[in-house]
């Protein structure tokens, strides 16, 4: 378990993954934000925009020309098994900077590498959050960059657009609630999902989505996070 390329166990291709078990995973290719203070993707990252994507056009060009390099102090590495408790404490966690869907995380149960053993998982383009709880014994990192503590209590300034291909957004720190549109998404490739927390289990899950052509979502200030890969970019609407 946990090796670099390794698939969630949610990750279904063109499905919205409701009812499917665990969490949800996914690769995409989507345009970077534009701006430089009015996209989600100009806040993440040291050297490159969490989740800018594979896309073309001035939005790409756009995102690169916004993206600031952020000092962090890493709370732990991108590549590992991790014993929560000793190795890493239970808290929220976030990684930026990912590329096509290499990282991949594990919350487990035990150290015995089992299907079983899984808690939840996934893969990450772009930026990643997840909540570790003191419950969990292990968490695997893989092909991620490196990991960084999340203060929940810290404000940001919310952008209102965002990277489709981004992967997470906090809700009210990273991106302003409201109703956003994505166009010009194909062959279902467009996933977006709301949740309540980064537990990433079903229950996290608010609601979600796999799109083609023209996506609108409205995200509420009570949503926890909001998830985009494979899309083209987020502009919010109203």
């Amino acid at each position: 378990m946990g090796m670099k390329g390794k698939i969630a166990l949610g990750a279904v291709v063109g499905v919205v993954i409701i009812g499917v078990a665990s969490t949800n995973g996914g690769n995409g290719h989507g345009d970077g934000g534009s701006g430089k203070d009015s996209s989600a993707s100009a806040r993440h990252g040291s050297g490159s925009a969490a989740g800018a994507g594979s896309g073309s056009g001035s939005g790409k060009k756009a995102a690169k020309s916004g993206t600031r390099a952020v000092a962090k102090k890493a709370a732990f590495a991108g590549d590992g098994d991790f014993q929560v408790g000793s190795d890493i404490k239970p808290g929220t966690y976030r990684t930026t900077g990912n590329g096509d869907g290499t990282c991949y995380w594990e919350r487990a149960k035990d150290a015995k590498g089992e299907m079983d053993s899984i808690l939840a998982n996934d893969n990450v383009s772009g930026t990643g959050y997840v909540t570790v709880k003191a419950t969990d014994k292990l968490f695997k990192s893989s092909g991620c960059k490196d990991w960084e503590a999340v203060d929940l209590k810290a404000k940001g300034t919310p952008a209102t657009r965002m990277a489709g291909d981004g992967g997470m957004f906090r809700v009210g720190s990273d991106i302003a609630p409201g109703t956003y549109r994505s166009t010009g998404n194909a062959d279902d490739s467009c996933y977006w999902e709301r949740s309540k927390d980064a537990v990433h289990s079903l229950g996290s899950i608010i609601a979600n989505n796999n799109v083609t052509g023209t996506a609108v979502v409205t995200i509420s200030a009570s949503d926890g996070y909001f998830k985009t890969t494979g899309c083209h970019d987020w502009q919010k609407t109203g």
